[in-house]
């Protein structure tokens, strides 16, 4: 069978990304898989991808890429898109040459299963690509996190697609709820992890890390007023904080506002997250909200404890509170400072929670994924499924 992946940006970094390329290696396994990449703005993509996996781009933004000029490209990418709504969170990174590209491309397009992963993708198939497709339209956003104009488009074009895949149960509880009486059905699918050996942390440097890109959502604001109040009492512990984003200096300026530029470090992006993370003896998620929270299951597989906002909707559905991890009230940032501190001051705790947190892991194996997204694909394709 083949498979066709759609992503906005296959050569960048964040955790759909990630969650994509691993779903992909898996399931090239025993089919034919391809990701398509809407744009491309470097030679090679940021994370690894198996060979197994073809990839491609419908729009290159690299400056050797002069071919385009000629047939209009500089005009149209800098019109708006009409086929995204502006109330989508990337809305200015689609134009009216990634119309043109996208209509082009789902017009065209053969292949037995089309897999889009951002609500704007989804609901281009919905609207565009050609029948006798399957449409699974994956939700990487929590339900509550999409703005109102996105809501209306979501309500118009989900029900012409096959299938929506959640990876929490409280959003498949939403987009069932909203597709009642609607052909589509609605799954729930967390992210996996690769089935391998990964390095692991002694908990014995004092380093907590934070990862992910540096925008308002992951609120690393909050996290830098909660580490404030923990260096008051350990002065000796360290914050790492990984990745790159529109915030990048803003929050710099507050952690100087703060004193903290001796105990906080910008480490900019990695490839080897995992190998950060056996470095680190505790990681926090301080989001307003998360579809899901792929570095939490990260951090359990590399024997680290995890402290998190109880924010919607991805972190209350991976961690059980006091057994491999701790939730803490949504934007308390007092109670996450005392959280962090706990932890520090009781090193038994630690290892107890890192030691539960690699059993939940498990539960999370790429194999054990993909083979959900297999029991789905045999759902929607046999005969009168929809």
């Amino acid at each position: 069978m083949k498979v066709s992946i759609l992503l906005m940006n296959a050569y960048g970094m964040g955790g759909t990304i990630r969650a994509t390329f691993n779903l992909a290696d898996e399931l090239a396994l025993r089919h034919d898989v391809e990701i398509v990449s809407v744009f491309r703005h470097r030679e090679k993509p940021f994370l690894p991808l198996s060979d197994r996996v073809t990839l491609t781009n419908l729009i290159d933004l690299r400056a050797e890429a002069k071919k385009w000029w000629r047939f209009g490209f500089a005009s149209r990418i800098k019109k708006p898109s009409t086929l995204v709504h502006p109330d989508e969170r990337a809305y200015t990174n689609f134009s009216a040459e990634s119309d043109r590209a996208l209509t082009q491309y789902l017009g065209e397009l053969r292949t037995d299963v089309l897999i889009t992963t951002r609500a704007a993708l989804n609901i281009a198939a919905a609207r565009l690509a050609r029948d006798g497709i399957t449409l699974v339209g994956q939700e990487h956003l929590h339900f509550g996190a999409h703005k109102p104009g996105v809501l209306e488009e979501i309500r118009r074009w989900y029900p012409k697609l096959d299938a929506v895949i959640t990876l929490t149960d409280a959003d498949h509880a939403e987009y069932s709820q909203l597709l009642e009486g609607h052909p589509t059905r609605v799954y729930p699918i967390g992210n996996g992890l690769p089935d391998q050996p990964r390095p692991q942390s002694r908990l014995d440097n004092r380093v907590v890390l934070a990862a992910g890109r540096l925008v308002k959502v992951k609120g690393y604001d909050r996290l830098l007023d909660a580490f404030a109040k923990v260096i008051e009492k350990r002065p000796d512990w360290k914050l790492r904080i990984y990745g790159s984003g529109t915030n990048a200096e803003k929050l710099s300026k507050r952690a100087r506002s703060l004193d903290l530029h001796n105990n906080v470090a910008f480490m900019g992006p990695t490839t080897d997250i995992e190998g950060e993370l056996a470095k680190a003896s505790l990681h926090v998620i301080t989001s307003r909200f998360e579809g899901f929270g792929m570095t939490i299951v990260e951090a359990f597989a590399a024997g680290v404890p995890v402290v998190s906002f109880d924010c919607p909707q991805g972190p209350r559905e991976i961690i059980t509170p006091g057994h491999d991890g701790i939730l803490v009230p949504d934007g308390d940032i007092d109670a996450f400072a005392d959280a962090l501190l706990s932890l520090m001051d009781d090193p038994d705790q630690m290892r107890r929670l890192a030691d539960n947190g690699r059993e939940t892991a498990l539960r999370y194996r790429i194999s054990e994924v993909a083979a959900r997204w297999d029991a789905v694909f045999t759902d929607l394709r046999r005969p009168g499924a929809r």
